[in-house]
């Protein structure tokens, strides 16, 4: 590990520390080498787990965090369960599903675990044992084709589902450095792969992660998350509050004020509006694409890390608290 790496920005953000083993003692001694490739143990209070990200396989919710954490529910996020078998203890950062039955989920020691039975019981696909090089984001576009980036601009990309990963060189930036930017998080717009990272860059492949363009958004900070509206409008969003908005594709983009200055974990489009959350409880929301957004900060200050609609235009919350439910209950109606 490059000391230098460790004084950039990048590395006060929660999602960093916890990528480092510092986010509790727990984390550091429980992720070592020996453990991180042991099956998940059932814990009855898993839902009050830190959880890091959170899809739908069909109807069904899962979510993933520390410890190998695997978490179902078939009531949109009412009452949860574990999974039957997690192949790891590595913490659990991304989860993605290319239908209801075909899943992966990412996370520490580059992991990558597999599921073909909505959830219920996971095979690992992939682990390193030599260097914790965490993934931070996982996305399938189909049963067969799938990306994974995380720490040091690693980028993984499969055509077999998973069964074998290849390691991409990312070429070097316009900026002329070296390619060594964090790249913290994947979404996806029609046939474009969008990949959100440090130093106020996004990337697009056009070519299901094969290749890859610089996009710069004139932001110098991080960018932790990312969305593609359903009228093709992108938001990316990361450090103290920080909104950026493009509407032709990424090529050109503009800030948007939040009015806050939490630093933002997630995105989603729910019943009509664009909903985040960050931490220090704070969640955002907008009835006009992301143009502008209103703002609430729960009383609880709670680390709010990932977020995800449920059925009726509700949401479901997740946290370093584990699920939060009724996110959006309090809050003023859409007009539409």
């Amino acid at each position: 590990m490059n000391p230098k790496n460790m004084m950039r920005p990048l590395f006060v953000s929660f999602f960093a520390l916890l990528a480092l083993g510092l986010t509790s003692g727990r984390v550091c001694a429980e992720q070592s080498a020996p453990l991180q490739q042991q099956m998940a143990l059932p814990n009855v209070q898993a839902a009050g787990g830190m959880l890091l990200a959170a899809t739908h396989a069909g109807a069904r919710l899962i979510a993933v965090g520390e410890y190998g954490a695997v978490l179902l529910s078939d009531d949109e996020g009412k009452h949860f369960r574990q999974a039957v078998t997690v192949p790891t203890r590595a913490a659990l950062t991304s989860v993605s599903f290319s239908d209801a039955n075909h899943g992966w989920a990412a996370g520490h020691w580059g992991t990558i675990i597999h599921t073909s039975d909505g959830g219920q019981t996971w095979t690992l696909q992939r682990s390193d044992v030599t260097t914790d090089q965490p993934l931070f984001s996982i996305y399938f576009s189909d049963v067969s084709n799938g990306v994974a980036v995380g720490l040091w601009s690693l980028l993984l990309t499969t055509q077999d589902g998973g069964q074998s990963w290849h390691q991409m060189k990312l070429q070097n930036p316009p900026d002329g450095g070296r390619a060594d930017r964090n790249l913290m998080g994947l979404f996806n717009s029609g046939k474009h792969i969008y990949a959100v990272a440090e130093r106020g860059m996004v990337l697009r492949s056009d070519d299901l992660g094969m290749n890859w363009t610089y996009l710069d958004t004139g932001y110098k900070g991080s960018f932790w998350t990312g969305l593609a509206l359903q009228d093709g409008s992108l938001l990316v969003a990361g450090l103290r509050g920080t909104i950026y908005r493009s509407s032709d594709g990424g090529e050109h983009w503009q800030a948007v004020a939040s009015g806050v200055k939490s630093s933002i974990t997630g995105l989603a489009e729910i019943g009509g509006r664009v909903v985040a959350v960050a931490l220090d409880g704070v969640v955002l929301w907008s009835n006009d694409k992301g143009l502008s957004f209103d703002t609430a900060q729960r009383t609880d200050r709670i680390t709010l890390t990932a977020i995800s609609p449920t059925g009726k235009g509700q949401a479901i919350g997740f946290s370093k608290q584990g699920v939060v439910a009724d996110l959006m209950r309090d809050f003023p109606k859409t007009s539409d």
